[in-house]
């Protein structure tokens, strides 16, 4: 995480979009999908899902075993998964998981991987990135984008 933060701002703008597109995309039956048309929700996504290759100056993900489809109900008292990317809903019984749950991991992937440290308090996006953020983060999952597609738009539109 240290030193994938170290890069250039440019760099890690490039690694971000590759985690942002992931999500908007899956290939089912030879057609490209939005994940949320493709039925999935994120679960179990953090920075171990998150392979930066220093060489290519790529990101790749992987270890996505645990998307599930969705919405669902949780059955338990709460999903797998690192507390740092986790939405507050993954923590409780009968909390509904849905695409908003899914707009919670990788805005939290935006938030880490753009601070320069783990205290969160060295953002070194814009302010506008930051509130696209904070809007993808929000506690209630109703303040937060109600798509993918949303979240990716107004990110695209702040950066």
């Amino acid at each position: 995480m240290a030193r994938s933060r170290a890069k250039p701002l440019p760099r890690i703008h490039a690694a971000l979009e590759s985690i942002l597109s992931a999500h908007l995309v899956v290939e089912e039956a030879g057609a490209h999908l939005v994940v949320e048309e493709a039925g999935f929700v994120a679960v179990d996504l953090y920075d171990g899902c998150m392979l930066y290759d220093f060489d290519e100056h790529r990101m790749s993900l992987c270890d996505l075993d645990e998307y599930r489809a969705g919405p669902f109900v949780l059955n338990a008292d709460r999903l797998p998964g690192s507390t740092r990317y986790m939405a507050p809903e993954e923590f409780a019984r009968g909390s509904l998981i849905d695409i908003r749950t899914t707009v919670f991991a990788p805005g939290r992937a935006l938030r880490l991987l753009l601070d320069a440290g783990d205290e969160e308090k060295q953002w070194r996006g814009t302010p506008e990135e930051l509130e696209v953020v904070r809007t993808a983060t929000a506690t209630s999952p109703g303040r937060r984008f109600p798509s993918v597609r949303s979240f990716v738009d107004a990110w695209q539109a702040a950066a």
